[in-house]
């Protein structure tokens, strides 16, 4: 059946038949979502003409390719009659992009959206029905209104003083620092996150404040990489370890309640969803609370999120949900940073409030208090202190560089990374650390 007579012909159907072609449409919809396991928010590494699969494992790009027959050919009609084509067989790439911003309420809009709605409703029945359905999810049709896609150009191989993971949007280098904003939505408190460390790994990677672009690379310490030792019985990182673009802990600035100034540092962030991601990836977040460490005589926040295509999303929305769905974790977290740096040599973190981890109110004013703080930094306001401030898209601040001035970036490397020596799976047994 063609597109058009299938539209068609579903104007001719009774109400009956259409409310129940909708709840057909959304259950097979809902249940391609359980089954897809990569981010839509995935970052495509520079440089690959496939779908690509992250460090861990995780599959970078999201999209499926359109069953054969009737469903496949009318999600393919439905994307072109957008300006854009959901990408079948014998096709590259797949845009990956982070959701949306907040909906326009001008009528022509609306009316449109809710015509794409329905058509893709009935595009999603329609594939429901082919023969190939059971053996292949829904078509990913792809959104118009969709931000353009991150990419990630990679310099000499992982675990080499000399690697660099830098990130681009459309061809042009950003910073992960200053360009990736730092809302995705803000009315609904979605926030972008950039992870720096997947889970379960120990290199101590970090977004570079120094270098242009702020390219993320590993810590080094007199001339050595840095990796964090496993803490009985933690092995590596917890979570998902990144930072929020457009934040800066102002060094300058001591904090009324901890006592203390900030670390210098993009705001931190503990991503505690079950996907593992990778170094690069921009994960749309959701705040649910923060603890403050005492490092160093330094305010270091460490914001609680979960990504918002996690299936546990909807349920957890402020911290005490996460004491009653992931019951441990946040006992299991504040540990860990207490004692993580004792097999070093150095002496146990403190924390603010006793180590209690404060709500979703009080995580997104200290949001707040750091981008106010990185717009003082961008704009020159306060003085950067070695920072760089380099940047592609913040017209207004001192650090801009138009795209024709761009310096040319060293080319992208798929590399193997370099071993790890052995000594790193070592576990350390702390005294008083489970308690």
């Amino acid at each position: 059946m063609g597109f058009g007579r299938a539209l068609a012909a579903t104007r001719r159907w009774p109400r009956s038949v259409c409310s129940l072609t909708t709840q057909r449409a959304n259950h097979t919809l809902s249940r391609a979502q359980r089954h897809t396991t990569c981010s839509a928010s995935a970052v495509r590494p520079s440089g690959l003409s496939s779908p690509s699969r992250s460090p861990s494992g995780v599959c970078a790009n999201a999209s499926r390719t359109p069953p054969a027959g009737v469903g496949g050919a009318v999600a393919m009609a439905f994307s072109s009659h957008h300006g854009r084509t959901t990408l079948g067989p014998g096709h590259a790439r797949t845009k990956m992009t982070p959701p949306p911003p907040s909906t326009s309420t001008n009528p022509s809009t609306l009316s449109s959206k809710i015509s794409s709605q329905r058509t893709s409703q009935i595009a999603r029945h329609l594939s429901s029905a082919s023969p190939s359905s059971s053996k292949s999810q829904s078509p990913t049709v792809a959104n118009p209104n969709t931000m353009s896609e991150y990419t990630l150009r990679k310099v000499a191989p992982a675990n080499t003083l000399e690697h660099r993971v830098y990130i681009e949007k459309d061809g042009i280098p950003v910073s992960p620092f200053h360009d990736i904003p730092l809302y995705a939505n803000k009315e609904q408190n979605i926030l972008n996150m950039v992870v720096e460390i997947p889970r379960w790994t120990n290199g101590k990677l970090e977004i570079s404040k120094e270098e242009l672009f702020n390219p993320i690379k590993q810590d080094v310490k007199k001339g050595k990489l840095r990796f964090v030792r496993n803490c009985f019985p933690h092995k590596g990182y917890l979570w998902n370890y990144g930072a929020f673009p457009q934040t800066w802990e102002d060094p300058n600035s001591v904090h009324p309640e901890t006592k203390a100034k900030g670390d210098n540092d993009p705001l931190d962030v503990c991503e505690i969803g079950e996907l593992v991601g990778y170094t690069g990836q921009i994960k749309q977040v959701k705040v649910l609370g923060v603890m403050a460490l005492i490092d160093e005589e330094e305010t270091d926040w460490k914001v609680i999120v979960i990504d918002i295509n996690d299936p546990l999303a909807p349920k957890l929305n402020d911290i005490e949900d996460v004491e009653r769905h992931l019951p441990g974790l946040l006992r299991a977290t504040n540990e860990w940073f207490r004692i993580y740096k004792i097999p070093d040599g150095k002496p146990e973190n403190q924390f603010a409030f006793t180590g209690e981890c404060k709500n979703k109110d009080y995580a997104l004013d200290v949001v707040r208090e750091c981008g106010e703080a990185w717009e003082r930094l961008i704009t020159g306001k306060t003085a950067a202190n070695g920072v760089s401030i380099g940047n592609t898209t913040v017209q207004r601040s001192t650090g801009f560089i138009p795209a024709n001035q761009v310096p040319a970036l060293p080319p992208h490397q798929e590399l193997q990374p370099e071993k790890i020596d052995s000594s790193i799976d070592k576990w350390f047994f702390i005294s008083g650390a489970a308690n």
